[in-house]
């Protein structure tokens, strides 16, 4: 039997939604699986999975759950539960792809279940909640959001459509043939704006070589999503120019991408590659939304969405033994550059945040804090100066082929 599609729901308040969805995918000639998440009634169509069997392999049973009555520990079970089924089917072989239609609860339930599978994996969630902030739902992963529009509460002349589309771009891509390619080997790379001369000319160096580069924008999602497909054995190496989501981590700013970063490389034990990209900046949004405790500091505003904040020497010693900390875990070999001209665009004489004290407090923290097995090459230099970005390549390539 072909793999199906697994359609993920609480069918007892969205039961004629699901089955409209069930019946345009047999109508492309694809199969649906139907797994109910609702704890509430017995839904007429009898779902491949039902909620029974969700609730137990959640660890409890649709009784305890309704006698209950809270419905955010209903949600908890039935979410682990879904999580645990859809992981099975898949290893199994028998999932394709996922969608969900839903409002709070059923985005949360299906969106757990869509952030278990493989990137490459189709995902689709139609819900109440794609219009607004979808990051808790879509985390590191390539899920697709698409607005409701109107609530997913019956069929009529405008949900209908919708759900329609919805069905059409979750069977459009499994039925997408993913196109051959030379499979070269892939390097992981972080760029943020102002480290983009660097990054570019890592990418087109290790390019020539025979690698193919990804490369990463370090706004906190970017972060996380690099560590979890590092995590996954995607990666041969990484190109970590950019680390500046440490600055949000340790200060307090939007990007961060948690106290996990670099955390990957070090357990997959891939060779990687350092440095202190963008280490002189901590992001906000707006300038009205910076916090009161920092108002005198040495702000910029990128733009109207974004300011940023210079790093103080202070700051920079604790992000400096937070990088360390994690590259001292590291299992396979792990190189560390220090720009000493300057870890940014913005970070160099005559430009707002250059800061010779504040990089100093960050490279002698390095120093007093990276473990023995870690090397250290300081290069007088700036990050974005073409001679750096040829000694960080030619430094991937050593430890690859070393």
């Amino acid at each position: 039997m072909s793999p199906g599609i697994l359609l993920v729901g609480t069918l007892d308040t969205k039961e004629r939604e699901f089955v409209f969805a069930r019946d345009l995918i047999h109508a492309r000639g694809l199969r649906a699986i139907m797994m109910d998440a609702g704890i509430m009634g017995a839904p007429v169509a009898a779902p491949e999975i039902d909620a029974a069997a969700v609730a137990e392999a959640g660890g409890s049973t649709l009784e305890t759950l309704r006698s209950a009555g809270n419905r955010a520990a209903a949600l908890e079970v039935m979410t682990r539960g879904a999580c645990t089924l859809a992981a099975g089917l898949f290893d199994e072989g028998k999932v394709a792809a996922v969608m969900g239609l839903g409002g709070s609860g059923g985005t949360a339930i299906a969106t757990a279940v869509m952030r278990l599978l493989p990137v490459g994996v189709p995902k689709v969630m139609l819900s109440t909640l794609a219009s607004g902030d979808v990051g808790p739902y879509v985390g590191g992963t390539d899920i697709a959001m698409m607005y409701s529009v109107v609530d997913i509460a019956g069929l009529n002349r405008i949900s209908r459509p919708i759900i329609a589309n919805a069905v059409g771009a979750v069977c459009g891509m499994v039925e997408q043939a993913v196109p051959a390619s030379d499979d070269k080997p892939l390097i992981a790379a972080t760029m943020f704006g102002v480290t983009t001369p660097c990054v570019m000319r890592v990418q087109a160096t290790l390019a020539s070589a025979g690698y193919e580069v990804v490369v990463f924008h370090a706004t906190g999602t970017g972060g996380r999503t690099m560590e979890r497909l590092i995590d996954s054995g995607f990666f041969a190496a990484v190109a970590d120019v950019t680390t500046t989501e440490w600055c949000d981590e340790v200060v307090g700013g939007v990007l961060s991408a948690g106290p996990d970063r670099l955390g990957a490389a070090a357990r997959r034990g891939i060779p990687q590659v350092v440095s202190c990209g963008a280490l002189d900046m901590v992001n906000f949004r707006g300038a009205a939304t910076i916090p009161a405790q920092f108002k005198g500091r040495n702000l910029f505003e990128h733009n109207a969405n974004v300011t940023l904040m210079r790093t103080s020497p202070a700051e920079c010693r604790r992000i400096g033994a937070c990088i360390a900390h994690q590259l001292n875990q590291a299992t396979g070999p792990v190189t560390l550059l220090l720009p000493l001209r300057g870890v940014s665009a913005i970070d160099k004489e005559g430009q707002p945040f250059h800061d010779p004290d504040a990089n100093a407090a960050l490279f002698e923290s390095l120093r007093q804090s990276v473990a023995p097995h870690v090397e250290i090459v300081a290069l007088d230099l700036h990050i974005n100066d073409d001679e750096f970005a040829d000694a960080l390549a030619k430094r991937v390539l050593a430890l690859m082929r070393g």
